[in-house]
């Protein structure tokens, strides 16, 4: 199986360890990922805020360059994807705003191609099927919750992810690697988004308090797929630690995949010593 893959700015620098990690997990169970060449930056969540044109010829680009490549595309950042998916949309649905965008980025889109987020792909009842049969190592022991957050299920109607109140794909991949996945109320709550750096205090409430909830129903870590999200749960826990995971590493560390724990020591919170060799944080 082969499928574009775009890994946008967050995978090509603050969270690298989602992007080794993905590849790395994608190889194991035969999806053959081609990265979009020359990709650029989709816009994330500030394009939209400022230039409405932009944002939907921003990701329009990758869109078209996945067209030219003949394959679906995978985007793992939660705001990348949804701005993908966004633009489709609106190109698909307002023809004055698609010719705009096909006479500034002088090609023809043809909405041929779909966009998914890892999620997606990995949740496909072949691919969990390959991903069970691969774990050589189960998580027994570790008990997580599933954050979404805003970007993967909001709003549904352009995300078509899951559930938007009470999604449960991330829950049954978890699932697979053998950890205790607990059920929680917070799943889709805001960690604060982008206002990290002008309204802190915002983002130290929601993610201290999700750091909380967290803790009191039980559980040792959060697992997301998202790295806004990852960002602000590691670097805004408000007094209650607790590392935070990437789907894709539970499960390259289930599978036993060369490297996994070099993913975990990239994390601003030490892991749990029982994920690692020698139980070492």
């Amino acid at each position: 199986m082969k499928i574009a893959y775009y890994p946008g700015c967050s995978l090509e620098s603050s969270a690298r360890e989602y992007d080794l990690s993905f590849r790395a997990v994608c190889e194991a169970v035969g999806v053959e990922l081609q990265e979009v060449p020359d990709w650029s930056c989709c816009g994330a969540s500030s394009a939209h805020q400022l230039d409405p044109f932009l944002s939907v010829a921003l990701p329009a680009r990758e869109l078209l360059r996945a067209e030219e490549m003949g394959l679906d595309l995978v985007a793992p950042c939660a705001a990348c994807f949804l701005r993908l998916k966004e633009a489709r949309r609106r190109l698909l649905g307002e023809e004055a705003l698609r010719e705009e965008v096909e006479e500034a980025l002088r090609r023809r889109f043809e909405g041929r191609i779909q966009v998914y987020h890892p999620l997606q792909l990995l949740g496909r009842p072949e691919l969990k099927e390959a991903l069970l049969g691969k774990v050589v190592r189960p998580l027994e022991g570790l008990r997580v919750v599933c954050y979404y957050g805003c970007y993967l299920v909001r709003p549904p109607q352009v995300t078509e992810l899951d559930d938007p109140e009470d999604p449960h794909v991330m829950e049954d991949l978890v699932g697979l690697t053998g950890a205790e996945v607990l059920d929680w109320s917070w799943k889709v709550d805001c960690c604060g988004g982008a206002h990290a750096l002008l309204r802190p205090e915002v983002v130290e409430r929601l993610s201290g308090g999700l750091c909380l909830r967290a803790r009191e129903v039980g559980a040792e870590g959060i697992v997301t797929a998202c790295p806004l999200c990852h960002s602000n749960l590691e670097a805004h826990q408000g007094g209650h630690p607790i590392p935070v995971y990437y789907f894709t590493e539970l499960l390259g560390l289930a599978m036993g995949l060369e490297g996994a724990e070099g993913w975990l020591r990239r994390h601003l919170v030490s892991p749990d010593p029982k994920l690692l060799v020698g139980g070492k944080a």
